[in-house]
C-alpha cells in the first residue's frame, strides 16, 4: 500500500490573504481541513503544511495555510496536490476501503475473467463508477453486493458480477 494517500489538489486561489481553493476528495469534502498536518507536493518533495483556518465555499473547501499570508505566497501551492501519510488515517469500517487501497486491484468476473485492473474511481452523484483498465477501458457502478461482490486487498483482487461485453 502507498505510503502516501491523496486527498485532494490545491485549484486556484481566494482572495487576498492567502486563502486556497481546494478540490478535496475526502467525504465530507471540508473533512480534509481534519488532518494535522497535510503535505503537498511541491518541486518533487512532499512537504509538510498545517492548516491555519478552513472554510466551506460552495460546494467546495478554501483553506489558509500557516505562513501564507498574501495572494503572492499562496500562488506557489497553485496545482499541488496534498496528501497525508497512510498512518494519519483512521482504519476504515468493515466494508468500507479508502479509494487510494482499491487503485491497481485486479478486476475479474464472478465467472473467472479477467477485465483488467483498477485504474481509477468517479464520482459521479447517483453512485461511484470504478474505471477499470484492461483491453478496453470499462465504467463500472461501485454497488457493493451488488455489482460489486468481494474485495480482497491482501490478494489485490476485485470481484464483479459484470458482462464483459459492457
Amino acid at each position: 500500500m502507498p505510503d502516501w494517500v491523496l486527498l485532494g489538489r490545491v485549484a486556484g486561489l481566494h482572495g487576498l490573504q492567502g486563502w486556497v481553493k481546494v478540490f478535496s476528495h475526502t467525504q465530507p469534502r471540508e473533512g480534509i481541513a481534519n488532518y494535522d498536518p497535510l503535505y503537498v507536493a511541491s518541486k518533487g518533495e512532499w512537504r509538510p503544511l498545517c492548516v491555519e483556518e478552513a472554510r466551506q465555499q460552495g460546494k467546495g473547501v478554501v483553506l489558509k495555510f500557516v505562513g501564507y499570508a498574501d495572494r503572492d505566497a499562496a500562488t506557489a501551492l497553485l496545482g499541488c496536490d496534498i496528501a497525508v501519510r497512510r498512518e494519519q488515517l483512521l482504519p476504515p469500517s468493515p466494508g468500507e476501503y479508502y479509494w487510494a487501497d482499491l487503485l491497481g486491484l485486479r478486476v475479474v468476473t464472478v465467472d473467472g475473467m479477467e477485465l483488467g485492473r483498477v485504474q481509477n474511481l468517479l464520482e459521479t452523484g447517483a453512485n461511484d463508477v470504478i474505471v477499470v483498465a484492461g483491453e478496453r477501458e470499462r465504467l463500472i457502478p461501485f454497488l457493493q453486493g451488488t455489482v460489486v461482490v468481494a474485495i480482497d486487498l491482501d490478494q489485490g483482487l476485485l470481484r464483479v458480477d459484470w458482462d464483459p461485453a459492457f
